[in-house]
């Protein structure tokens, strides 16, 4: 229809001239129009709306409160058609200004969606306000979403009743096939908080799917299906239980008449999202039933989409009711492909690539024929979420595949390797050339030393070298246009989102690099020193701090996994690197103090000195006034960890006495997970060995020890199932059988410390 071609036409225009030149415009008509008496301009200028809000994102961000103050008003207004457009533009704006749109505008916003909902009249009208509320929910941080929760619930379960007894009566299903998602949905995000709903919705929408049999109802029962699926992995296995076994079957049994579904039949794509959720709730114990659920999965995910070569007169006698897209190719000649299927075929990709994570060795029976199929879709240009979720799938496939033997694991490597290694040469989108190269350094951190052999090496080099010089090229290439007379905002703003791209690339050469030195270790550095200038080249005082940030990384893994023949190209890094610690960026600064740390703890005797020149510089950073603030504590963090390093590796680099004191009054490290783990384990070290700097005369620091401790623990900092747990609750315990000293220690901890020591020596 020309309202929809004219939506699309705004939307293409708000994208592709941006706010700036296109709201001052739009924004007048669309006010005029919403003032109009006619109902068909009210309706017009609110679907106008809804089309400009991505393009025009960034100004619209700016008068958000009067827009949407302005919209919730024609959920009131007396025509139906203006109020099923106003739930339009309401949802467009949770979805395009999300989270921030549900942050400000939360109450406002549900309330009067769900009095929307209520529009008994007006099927259509309360259909869209439920769909509305969908995208409120998806988006809505589940905080904001706890305290609404019930009321949420009460109107989505009466809505749900009246709307159940209308479908036996009179067969209408379009509010209820809104309404079963909407419940999803609120599920999805509250997650556990949904429990003590769970035995209000669970019996009718099981009733749904047992009985909505009729091929009308096909897609209320697929979005039934997917209802339940998610309020079972919101509420958790537990209480999800009572109902797994009827849940099974009913699944079960239309899995088994999955012969009689039609291809295009809407409850297959459910059925597949909804086993793999199962799959997610039940674990192990959902092993039993993959011989039922592969059959079908493969055969979707095996969908070959048609594709033609059109000349264009040909091209325009095809609809496009026919499911086709089209591309030009020039010389009168358009490119064709029929997207039927495509997105099923997606969806059962990311189904297999579940069943390979949560299974692991269980799914090892398919391993070979999963790797068949999606080894080859590596090339498949046509659905870039089949590219990404196939990338994705290739180390845990072989995670899945180790169980059975180094043999059968290096075939499978074998049959994959050479597929990824020129998918990294010629991927051309970088969202799926970062997760392609992501996965590939994943792959070789799997199989480990010997995965690669000279063509492989050869290959890939010339590739990495290609990458970081293409990099340096854009760089130039943007500093350029920022010269133009054509420059403004919007330009810097697309140079920007160029820039993200490019460093994010660079991040998956560092990835890669990292998962070769740590296989390879030293044996590596002969083929590495080809890329050597370029990597040098990063971390020059001139570059943009991202460069600077990444190749110290790459130089950390050097000294980390290389040491003691990394000091060869000391002098290429340990300047930069020293010089980098009290660096303006703190992603630099984090870098540098990493790099220091693992200089004391494997770098060997070359390092020596440069450790004792590093520590004042790490000191410095540690002692600044905003080290503890949330852009810097990261870089604090690595410093105080680096100086337990040279403490622990290195201790007549320094005078640890005089030192001591000092990294204690910096404990705990909480932000930096891997670093708090090490600076507990020294803590451990140092305190199992009755070093008397650190207890203190007559055990005065334990106090002190125990306050560190605690809040480590409130913090979350280590995980449970580390054995540094173990040995913090051991520490506590020795102190526990000394009565009055334990008196002392606890009496001078607060509430939530005490509970958190209680809760170390519960669970360790």
């Amino acid at each position: 229809s020309n309202a929809v071609a004219g939506q699309s036409a705004l939307d293409r225009m708000a994208c592709g001239l941006g706010g700036k030149l296109v709201l001052p415009m739009i924004k007048e008509h669309i006010m005029q129009m919403l003032q109009n008496p006619d109902w068909q301009y009210r309706h017009a200028g609110l679907m106008a709306l809804s089309a400009i809000g991505e393009g025009c994102h960034q100004q619209m961000e700016g008068i958000l409160n009067e827009i949407v103050n302005f919209v919730l008003l024609f959920l009131q207004d007396p025509h139906p058609r203006v109020r099923y457009a106003a739930c339009n533009a309401v949802g467009q704006m949770a979805t395009d200004f999300a989270p921030g749109f549900q942050k400000k505008f939360h109450e406002k916003a549900s309330t009067a969606l769900l009095q929307t909902m209520e529009d008994q009249g007006n099927q259509r009208v309360q259909a869209h306000a439920a769909a509305a509320l969908i995208n409120f929910t998806e988006d809505c941080p589940k905080s904001l979403l706890i305290p609404y929760l019930d009321n949420l619930v009460k109107h989505l379960h009466s809505t749900m009743v009246i709307k159940l007894q209308e479908l036996i009566q009179k067969g209408t299903k379009l509010v209820l096939e809104q309404v079963v998602t909407s419940i999803a949905s609120v599920a999805d995000t509250a997650e556990e908080k949904f429990v003590p709903y769970y035995d209000l919705f669970m019996p009718s929408l099981k009733h749904i799917v047992e009985n909505a049999v009729q091929k009308e109802l096909r897609l209320l029962r697929g979005k039934t299906i997917e209802c339940i699926s998610l309020i079972g992995l919101a509420v958790g296995k537990e209480k999800f239980m009572q109902d797994a076994s009827d849940v099974m079957q009913l699944l079960l049994k239309t899995q088994t008449d999955f012969s009689d579904l039609e291809d295009d039949d809407p409850q297959i794509s459910y059925m597949i999202s909804a086993w793999a959720r199962m799959c997610k709730i039940l674990g192990k114990e959902f092993q039993q039933y993959l011989p039922v659920v592969m059959g079908p999965l493969m055969k979707t995910a095996s969908i070959k989409p048609e594709v033609a070569l059109l000349d264009t007169q040909d091209m325009e006698n095809m609809s496009d009711d026919d499911g086709w897209e089209f591309v030009n190719l020039g010389d009168q000649q358009s490119f064709g492909i029929k997207t039927a299927g495509l997105e099923e075929k997606a969806t059962a990709c990311q189904m297999l690539v579940c069943y390979a994570k949560e299974l692991k060795e269980g799914f090892v029976e398919y391993t070979e024929q999963v790797v068949k199929l999606m080894v080859p879709l590596l090339k498949f240009y046509f659905h870039d979420d089949i590219l990404l979720t196939n990338s994705t799938s290739m180390p845990l496939l072989l995670e899945c595949a180790r169980v059975r033997g180094p043999e059968y694991l290096t075939q499978m490597w074998h049959f994959m390797c050479d597929a990824l290694i020129k998918a990294i040469g010629t991927e051309p989108d970088s969202d799926v050339l970062s997760e392609i190269m992501h996965s590939f350094a994943k792959c070789i951190e799997v199989m480990g030393d010997g995965c690669l052999n000279n063509e492989h090496f050869e290959e890939l080099g010339g590739i990495l070298k290609g990458k970081l010089e293409e990099h340096f090229k854009n760089q130039e290439l943007r500093q350029v246009k920022r010269q133009d007379e054509d420059y403004d905002e919007q330009v810097e703003e697309s140079l920007q989102d160029e820039d993200d791209s490019d460093i994010y690339i660079l991040t998956k050469v560092s990835d890669i690099l990292h998962s070769i030195f740590s296989s390879y270790k030293e044996k590596v550095l002969p083929w590495f020193e080809r890329l050597l200038p370029l990597i040098v080249n990063l971390i020059c005082p001139h570059r943009p701090w991202p460069d600077r940030q990444w190749g110290l990384c790459i130089f950390d893994d050097i000294v980390e996994h290389c040491s003691p023949s990394s000091f060869k190209y000391a002098e290429y890094f340990l300047r930069p690197m020293l010089q980098s610690i009290c660096d303006n960026s703190p992603e630099v600064r984090q870098a540098a103090a990493y790099g220091i740390g693992v200089m004391a703890q494997f770098g060997g005797d070359s390092y020596r000195p440069f450790c004792t020149e590093a520590l004042p510089l790490l000191v410095r950073v540690i002692q600044s006034a905003d080290a503890k603030t949330k852009e810097n504590v990261n870089a604090t963090e690595n410093c105080i960890s680096a100086v337990g390093k040279i403490m622990k590796f290195k201790p007549d680099c320094i005078n640890v006495e005089e030192v001591l004191p000092h990294w204690l009054s910096w404990l705990p490290l909480h932000e930096d997970k891997e670093e708090a783990v090490y600076t507990f384990n020294y803590l451990c070290d140092l305190i199992e060995s009755n070093n008397p700097v650190v207890l203190g005369p007559n055990n005065s620091n334990l106090p002190r020890i125990f306050g560190i401790i605690a809040d480590g623990e409130i913090h979350e900092a280590i995980k449970q199932e580390d054995p540094c747990t173990k040995r913090l609750a051991n520490v506590v315990r020795q102190v526990q059988t000394s009565g009055g000293l334990w008196t002392e220690c606890i009496s001078q901890l607060n509430a939530d410390q005490q509970a958190a020591i209680q809760e170390l020596l519960n669970s360790a």
